[in-house]
């Protein structure tokens, strides 16, 4: 049998879950892993599971659960402590810096072992799964007290990245996604799940590109895939990939589970039936959230498709280049969620990185989202907010309700947000929105369970409920009465001590408890032979006697009876409370949903209150109208006032070729204009005194490039590479930048690429294009192409001073000042004096044609990397006789040339 005798190991405490037996317990923590593993015959795990039978039960108990989950760390629970052995204790020791002991021998050698404390095991969780690491929790399921022998065990869920519920695990503002990818010959299918919140997904993608595009938006913290797939780079790079059996990504065995899961024919009523492959993913993922949970998961209504003709789509460059929700720095300021999230609630939070990351097209739910933002600004959203604070995360509190997870603080979080609801309501009456209206019904009434938990929970409970202390007195009779029986307790050992000092005239005597004797009468060892006979001896200890006596016994079997069973009657209230907020899952999703995108409009209306945004006008011509628009993020960071600019693109107006110094800000003006159009495809107001905007299906953007070393290309082919996705796939709805085609190469090559791509996107895509570029033959593509246009970015020279107007204007630029952006950077002037020269000996070479160069011009034209002209000292130099000169002209010649210097 197991005992509960405390132990001392690694510098804490352990308690193993064995109850006193005959034999005496081991003494040291030495002993009972000794005990536990004298017959092991190796020193590693996976070959000290054979010959079970030499080991004792208790380890039997570990190897079994061990083999059942060779990949991931096991959690043995005993006693307070989570405790690690052999591989699992080496590797847990090094990423958790925890102390790896030796105890026991196996073979001779002694057994590696590491533990954490129960209390606090949720702390080496985080750090864990942060570390893309899982870990089986295999825990005690029996009762030490009640147990005859070993107390039963088993795994009671793997944590991993993708299913972490915990609220100490997850990042409180952004989705924990788990995602499943099953390839086939049409494409990819995808399906993931957010436990933390209920939702379950899916869509179907044609190719890599489009796959690559839908992860960067997702951002999973766990995938899963088929092992039998050639995956390309970019998704064998994600972290927390797993590699499963193809069989779990078969499509028909998959359907059925979804339908014995959902209770349902067949998928039709999702949308998915023609999903195949997007199904043999929901399968795959369905078979390891149940794996994993080894739970029911009510939460999980149903499954919700999505389609790529319902967004604005954004490849994963694009994403990266405007920066939505990463900087390269790591400053989330310096993203455009940095600018917009001021969000109060995290489910807020997390709602508005969905929408930043999926703009839609749909235009009644856009044009929705701006007359209710509207409605929001003159103080209302103020208002609204005030009263979102005291809101909790609702969404995930749920999911650990639906999970049977949720902890004391999780109800209390609940009740008080609940509580909130019909001020909610007071502060919309009178709003003539539809869509507030529509989050209103989603809201619903809560008031009956608001006030039931507030009955049942006490204001401030504890973080456990494992020690009681959770339900309120007064909300159930029976727990009263146990309660006082237990409160009680204090007052009658004071009173019996007392009796017993009069009694037996021993004024040292003291009535005390501890967990493993119970109740006890103690005496010194110098007064022990005052003992009155009915004593009976208990224990005996360093410098005092402990006995009983029938009164004592009795009262500690009613009192220790009285505590057990409050517990147990508490357990059982809570588990109540559990099951009733169960049967009204649905309808609290709905209201947390409601209270989340409530939160979005409320911050999407301050950020346009506080940063003078406007609302967009969606029209069906085709073009794009901005006037002073301006950049979100750089228009708050940078101290100087934001220079507005405008755009003005229509049907015949398809690309403008954007000129002008570097520094000007060329790329600020393409991203900011891309910026606007996306925000306006979220439901926000834009940064623009007016923007009117047509039909838009993506938007593409080719800013910038770097080696991929991962996928052995270089800068100049990352740069092609995605300047053939735009080419291939942007259509005369599409928004397209490009910056700087072609400067990865040679001049002649790159500004023979530059061309035919600039002509290409105006005359066959037809995509609305800004092409920015320091090739000034191309402003002559105008001239050629009636849908392209010039414009500049404007700077000045004043003095030695180049000054940057930021102002776009009509037309070419007829300088690129990139000497005096590169003197400003600070290179040698002598450098700059060298550049100049150069610079002047190839313009007097002559520009070549932006068409086809002739053969003849080419030839004469000065070579990039010919030498230098001579320089005047140089001539000075070649035209002097040295062994003519006397020294007197020599030291002519030498003021000469410092004169000419």
């Amino acid at each position: 049998m197991e005992t509960c005798t405390p132990h001392r190991i690694r510098g804490h405490w352990m308690k193993p879950d064995r109850r006193p037996s005959a034999r005496p317990p081991p003494r040291t923590a030495t002993a009972l892993v000794d005990r536990m593993s004298r017959a092991t015959d190796s020193s590693e795990s996976t070959r000290s599971a054979k010959g079970l039978e030499q080991h004792t039960p208790l380890m039997r108990q570990y190897f079994a659960a061990k083999a059942e989950h060779p990949d991931v760390l096991l959690f043995f629970r005993m006693g307070d402590f989570y405790e690690l052995f052999y591989d699992d204790a080496r590797k847990a020791a090094r990423l958790l810096d925890i102390t790896l002991t030796q105890r026991g021998a196996s073979g001779g050698a002694p057994i590696p072992m590491a533990g954490v404390p129960y209390h606090a095991a949720e702390g080496y969780l985080a750090k864990l799964v942060k570390l893309g690491e899982s870990v089986a929790i295999c825990e005690q399921i029996g009762d030490p007290a009640l147990a005859k022998g070993l107390v039963e065990r088993k795994v009671v869920r793997i944590v991993t990245p993708g299913t972490v519920t915990d609220e100490a695990l997850l990042e409180e503002r952004r989705d924990n996604l788990l995602l499943a990818i099953a390839a086939g010959r049409t494409g990819y299918g995808l399906a993931w799940v957010d436990l933390t919140a209920g939702r379950f997904l899916l869509a179907e993608v044609a190719d890599a590109e489009a796959l690559a595009s839908e992860l960067a938006r997702l951002q999973p913290v766990e995938t899963l895939v088929g092992e039998d797939v050639a995956w390309p780079t970019f998704v064998t790079a994600l972290p927390g990939l797993r590699k499963r059996a193809p069989w779990h990504f078969d499509a028909e065995t998959a359907r059925r589970e979804l339908c014995r899961f959902f209770g349902t024919r067949d998928l039709s009523g999702f949308g998915a039936d023609r999903l195949s492959l997007a199904v043999g993913a929901a399968g795959g993922l369905l078979g390891y959230v149940e794996e994993t949970q080894k739970a029911a998961l009510p939460h999980l209504t149903g499954l919700a498709t999505e389609s790529a003709s319902e967004t604005i789509a954004l490849d994963a460059a694009t994403r990266r280049n405007l920066e939505l929700d990463w900087h390269a720095s790591g400053n989330r300021e310096a993203t455009l969620l940095g600018v917009l999230d001021t969000t109060v609630t995290p489910m807020g939070a997390r709602a508005l990185h969905r929408w930043l990351n999926r703009p839609l097209r749909d235009r009644t739910t856009l044009e929705r989202r701006y007359h209710a933002v509207g409605l929001l600004l003159d103080g209302a959203a103020e208002r609204l907010r005030d009263e979102l604070r005291g809101i909790g995360d609702l969404e995930r509190i749920l999911a650990r309700v639906a999970l049977r997870s949720a902890r004391p603080r999780d109800l209390s979080t609940l009740r008080d947000g609940l509580a909130r609801t019909p001020v909610l309501r007071e502060r919309l009456a009178g709003i003539d929105s539809p869509l507030l209206a529509d989050l209103l019904d989603r809201l619903g009434e809560h008031a009956g369970t608001a006030a039931h938990l507030a009955v049942a929970i006490v204001e401030q409970p504890p973080a456990l409920q494992r020690d009681g202390g959770v339900i309120r007195a007064g909300f159930d009779a029976e727990l009263d009465e146990l309660r006082a029986l237990a409160t009680n307790a204090d007052q009658f050992l004071i009173d019996l001590e007392e009796r017993e000092k009069a009694a037996t005239g021993i004024a040292t005597l003291k009535v005390g408890y501890n967990r493993v004797h119970g109740y006890y009468i103690e005496i010194s060892k110098g007064q022990a032979d005052k003992a009155p006979t009915h004593y009976t001896r208990r224990q005996t200890i360093k410098g005092a006697e402990r006995y009983i006596t029938e009164e004592l016994k009795g009262f500690e079997d009613k009192v220790l009876s009285a505590r057990e069973r409050s517990l147990m009657r508490e357990r059982a209230l809570y588990e109540a409370l559990l099951d009733r907020l169960a049967e009204q899952l649905a309808a609290l999703k709905s209201a947390a949903a409601a209270v989340a995108e409530l939160d979005v409009l409320a911050a999407l209306a301050e950020r346009a209150d506080a940063l003078d945004w406007n609302p967009p006008e969606l029209v069906d011509e085709p073009g794009i109208h901005i006037e002073r628009g301006r950049h979100p993020v750089v228009e708050q960071v940078r101290d100087e006032p934001f220079e507005p600019n405008d755009l003005r693109f229509d049907d015949a107006r398809r690309m403008l070729i954007v000129t002008g110094p570097n520094m000007g800000g060329k790329s600020t003006y393409m991203r900011q204009n891309a910026l606007i159009v996306l925000l306006a495809h979220i439901g926000s107001h834009v940064p623009a005194a007016r923007a009117a905007i047509g039909p838009i299906d993506r938007i593409f953007t080719r800013i910038g490039a770097g080696d991929d070393l991962s996928r052995g290309q270089s800068t100049f082919m990352v740069e092609m590479s995605e300047t053939a996705n735009i080419l291939h796939n942007a259509t005369a709805h599409s928004l397209v930048l490009m910056d700087e085609i072609g400067r990865g190469t040679s001049t002649y090559d790159g500004l023979a690429l530059a061309q035919a791509c600039a002509t290409h996107l105006a005359t066959v895509n037809r995509a609305f294009t800004l092409f920015a570029t320091h090739y000034f033959e191309l402003t002559q593509l105008p001239a050629q192409h009636e849908a392209i246009a010039n414009v500049h970015l404007d700077a000045v020279e004043y003095g030695e001073q180049l000054v940057f107007m930021h102002a776009v204007k009509e037309g070419p630029a007829n300088r690129s000042f990139g000497l005096q952006v590169a003197a400003l950077a600070g290179l040698p002037k002598a450098v700059i004096a060298d550049a100049r020269r150069v610079l002047l000996g190839l313009e007097a070479g002559g520009h070549p044609a932006p068409a086809a160069i002739p053969a003849q011009a080419a030839a004469s034209q000065l070579g990039l990397f010919a030498p230098p002209l001579p320089s005047p000292i140089e001539e000075t130099l070649r035209a002097v006789d040295a062994d003519e000169l006397t020294p007197r002209a020599a030291l002519d010649l030498v003021y000469r040339l410092r004169k000419m210097l």
